[in-house]
């Protein structure tokens, strides 16, 4: 008997994996899980591209505007949901489709997370003030002293990455890089990962036209909403960090929208860097038509 099929839909932000998976979800009658860790947030709509209800085209999704900033939602947390979730909808369909640009929480569906101890509010509240007061180079160095093999490997300008390896070091006086590489559960679901591919001249501009239409959508706004709770982890990200200096009088708005742009093309090159690390099953171009040609040479229909 086959077992069910997970079809991972990847790819740089702004790519159009969203209508991609909603295109490829029709002709295969299934629903969408978004793996993406802004979207989750109700009161984060603009700044995180949330598509609009008419784009989904009737297409069941999931994940998407379901959290409150005040509630916040973990990678593990998201986990355990989308598995439990899957294991419903596979008794329905053959297949389920995860999108989204978040490649921590697909590969935490998709292979499973190591486990890593809890960490106390008050320590994770300890380096979130570390970082407002030093820096973020004082970080780096705490880093280097507590676990020196991490510090080799980590993106060194993500203060996130830096505050959770740092939270662990902590808690558990042992290196963050001890609890990588921990034997995984076999997932109940074969996967078929597909990464969308544009030429990056192109993405880069798709991303500051999609900033720009953001601006126009009313972002200064939503952020300006979001504004006393901007300390919170779910701010901490791109599109919104951005527009504080210019929402407190500390930058103009051209500068921070540039700014926003920049980062969200540093981000775009992230995901670029770690596709080239993870290999998927088919690489295939952003505006390729969905039809049964595409689904036989996919493996998805006989």
């Amino acid at each position: 008997m086959s077992r069910p099929k997970l079809i991972c839909i990847v790819g740089p932000t702004a790519v159009g994996k969203t209508s991609f998976a909603v295109s490829l979800a029709k002709p295969l009658d299934c629903e969408v899980l978004s793996c993406d860790a802004r979207q989750c947030y109700k009161e984060m709509r603009i700044g995180t591209a949330v598509p609009e209800k008419t784009d989904l085209a009737g297409v069941p999704h999931h994940f998407i505007q379901h959290k409150s900033i005040h509630e916040g939602y973990s990678v593990g947390e998201f986990e355990r949901d989308a598995l439990n979730l899957l294991a419903q909808l596979h008794k329905k369909h053959s297949f389920a489709i995860l999108v989204g640009g978040s490649n921590l929480y697909s590969d935490a569906v998709v292979k499973g997370l190591d486990r890593f101890p809890i960490i106390p509010p008050t320590v994770k509240q300890h380096w979130q003030k570390t970082y407002a007061d030093r820096g973020i180079a004082y970080l780096q160095q705490e880093l280097a002293r507590l676990d020196p093999d991490y510090h080799a490997t980590v993106d060194l300008q993500n203060h996130m990455r830096l505050l959770r390896a740092l939270s662990v070091c902590t808690v558990s006086g042992m290196p963050y890089s001890s609890f990588i590489g921990q034997q995984k559960e076999e997932r109940p679901f074969d996967v078929i990962s597909i990464a969308l591919t544009m030429n990056r001249e192109s993405l880069y501009q798709r991303i500051n036209t999609r900033v720009d239409q953001m601006i126009d959508a009313g972002l200064v706004d939503e952020v300006k909403s979001l504004l006393p709770y901007k300390t919170l982890q779910a701010l901490q990200t791109v599109g919104y960090s951005e527009l504080f200096p210019y929402l407190e009088g500390k930058a103009d708005l051209n500068t921070c929208v540039d700014q926003i742009k920049k980062n969200t093309r540093r981000f775009a090159k992230r995901q670029l860097t770690w596709l080239r690390n993870h290999p998927c099953t088919h690489q295939i171009p952003y505006d390729t038509v969905v039809n049964e040609s595409l689904l036989l040479r996919l493996g998805l229909k006989k």
